[in-house]
């Protein structure tokens, strides 16, 4: 059996060596074969020199590929159509895997029953959580925990098939296709969305997959990201990203001028609580920076589903990404 890891990275020099070390360092299953790729997606930093001291060390192990278009949909869909693994799993340039992670991958898709799995993100905190950090919110910055005990991805998990931690089957990918690249992050936008259209394909094809709580990868989350500013830019463009979604599909809820309606409510709240706080400091930060969140889902969401104009709906094929 093969494993095919994608690295998708981006002007990442410095924590891309954790991430590879990691992949290197972890114990391979008897008579598995594992190959990193490394998808540079057009970096302008000394990406490419590092992963030639990695091939110096460790040979055709590794792979250099290079993905002109920027976004990170265009870079996994290069690194997919790349390689030819049985099995293609994805992390983070910013990312280290627990030591068992393959041996958790391989136990875990080598009997057939399931076409994905996926699992938590362990942060790894560059400065102390703010006490307004709302835990419901800690996707923003991948804090990603979804329990201690095996569930399948269906209808009744609370939450995506998170794409910087996910290990797939060649064989689905084949069947539902590849990353769509009108969403997901770019160098210089917050757009996402990219891994729940796919978790969307994957359940409307009936698609297996498991949410693993041992299959582990340590996230660094930078200072940078620790600000109220960036939980306001990454709900706002998460509300686009959203919107922009709800373009091409209906969620089984009641709707109000093309938005679930939910999301009035939230954004009522939010604005009610947030206008309180301007003259009581509120009890409890966290509760009440969720609930600001709430307003900057909804502006994005709006923007995304009515204002928004440069997407393009069009959905590529696997292998037609791969430009150098």
């Amino acid at each position: 059996m093969r494993l095919d890891v994608i690295v998708p990275t981006y002007n990442r020099q410095d924590l891309l060596p954790l991430a590879l070390n990691s992949l290197f360092a972890a114990e391979i299953p008897a008579g598995v074969e594992v190959t990193v790729t490394v998808v540079d997606n057009n970096s302008t930093d000394g990406t490419r020199q590092v992963i030639e001291s990695f091939r110096e060390k460790h040979g055709d192990r590794i792979q250099y590929c290079f993905e002109v278009q920027q976004g990170r949909s265009h870079a996994l869909n290069a690194g997919i159509a790349a390689t030819s693994g049985d099995l293609v799993g994805i992390i983070d340039d910013d990312e280290e895997i627990d030591p068992s992670w393959y041996k958790t991958a391989v136990a875990s898709l080598a009997g057939g029953s399931l076409d994905f799995i996926g699992g938590p993100y362990v942060p790894r905190w560059s400065i102390k959580p703010p006490d307004w950090l709302p835990r419901e919110y800690g996707g923003v910055v991948g804090w990603v925990d979804g329990g201690d005990k095996a569930v399948p991805f269906d209808s009744n998990y609370p939450g995506i098939l998170m794409g910087g931690n996910v290990v797939f089957t060649r064989a689905v990918l084949e069947r539902v296709g590849p990353y769509t690249t009108w969403l997901g992050r770019t160098d210089k936008g917050l757009l996402t969305g990219e891994d729940e259209e796919l978790y969307g394909r994957l359940l409307a094809q009936g698609a297996k997959g498991m949410y693993l709580p041992n299959l582990i990868i340590y996230h660094h989350i930078p200072a940078e990201r620790m600000t109220r500013s960036y939980f306001r830019r990454w709900c706002f463009w998460r509300g686009v990203s959203l919107g922009l979604l709800d373009r091409t599909r209906k969620l089984p809820c009641a709707y109000l001028f093309g938005i679930p309606r939910w999301h009035y409510r939230n954004a009522l709240r939010g604005l009610l609580t947030t206008s309180r706080h301007l003259v009581v400091r509120p009890k409890d930060p966290a509760k009440a920076f969720a609930a600001e969140l709430g307003i900057w889902d909804w502006l994005g969401l709006l923007y995304g589903r009515h204002f928004r104009k440069d997407a393009n709906f069009k959905q590529p094929s696997l292998g037609v990404q791969l430009d150098g």
